[in-house]
């Protein structure tokens, strides 16, 4: 397995994704929810987590926040879904606190939601979490779907213009 150095310098302010929380990288072929794994909301990538918070994958705002998901429009339009966990809806909240607002600027790596991983796992839930891009725009995204990712600072996808 690869353990992802910090952010690349060359590409740290660049176009790029990182990681939402730590933990194993997982394809999205391998994610136990058709929803993900035939990409029916978009291509992406999964994290197996280890940790209790989710961060944003870059800089944008808050379009949409639940307990267990948030949605995100960076500056270019491009439209991101964070979806933690497999079926924790049903929990109805509980397991989760929501730490941002629909309509806030958000930089990457800043705390969106909180989680009670102990409780969600306990519950019989799998805390998988999903980062799919949900309107690319006019980008060709390239995922990283394995190694070690550490919240904010593992670059998990690079994305560049159809024309580059």
């Amino acid at each position: 397995m690869k353990l992802f150095k910090k952010k690349q310098k060359s590409l740290a302010e660049g176009n790029i994704l990182t990681a939402v929380a730590d933990g194993n990288l997982v394809s999205l072929d391998n994610v136990p929810d058709e929803v993900f794994s035939k990409r029916t909301l978009g291509d992406g990538v999964a994290i197996q987590i280890r940790s209790n918070t989710i961060v944003s994958p870059a800089d944008g705002v808050i379009n949409s926040i639940y307990p267990h998901a948030f949605g995100i429009t960076l500056s270019n339009g491009i439209e991101i879904l964070v979806h933690i966990g497999v079926n924790t809806v049903v929990l109805k909240g509980k397991g989760f606190e929501t730490l941002a607002e629909k309509n806030t600027s958000v930089k990457r790596g800043d705390k969106i939601i909180r989680i009670d991983k102990e409780f969600i796992e306990s519950s019989g839930l799998n805390c998988i979490t999903m980062m799919v891009v949900t309107d690319p725009k006019d980008y060709h995204f390239t995922f990283q779907t394995e190694g070690i990712a550490c919240e904010g600072a593992s670059i998990v996808a690079t994305y560049k213009t159809m024309t580059e």
